[in-house]
């Protein structure tokens, strides 16, 4: 869990998560909405990947980055638990 709490607390990361909210992309194609380095998004993917918040899948040359939603549905479960 603090994993996640990290993935989530750089406002970039939470960019790239409402990014992969539309579809899958590559890497590549994230970057280009971003005014960061390809190793600088890269190395976000990383951070959201441990996080398992995204999955990778390599499709030729390319890898394609999409939304893990099985963790996001853990992590609301959790959250909400506080509500009551």
């Amino acid at each position: 869990m603090n994993a996640i709490f990290k993935a989530l607390n750089d406002p970039t990361r939470r960019a790239i998560l409402e990014r992969l909210r539309a579809g899958p992309a590559t890497a590549g194609a994230i970057a280009e909405q971003f005014q960061f380095s390809a190793p600088t998004i890269s190395h976000h993917l990383d951070l959201l990947r441990q996080a398992d918040l995204v999955t990778s899948q390599k499709q030729g040359q390319f890898v394609v980055y999409t939304l893990n939603m099985t963790v996001f549905d853990e992590l609301l479960g959790w959250l909400y638990q506080f509500k009551f």
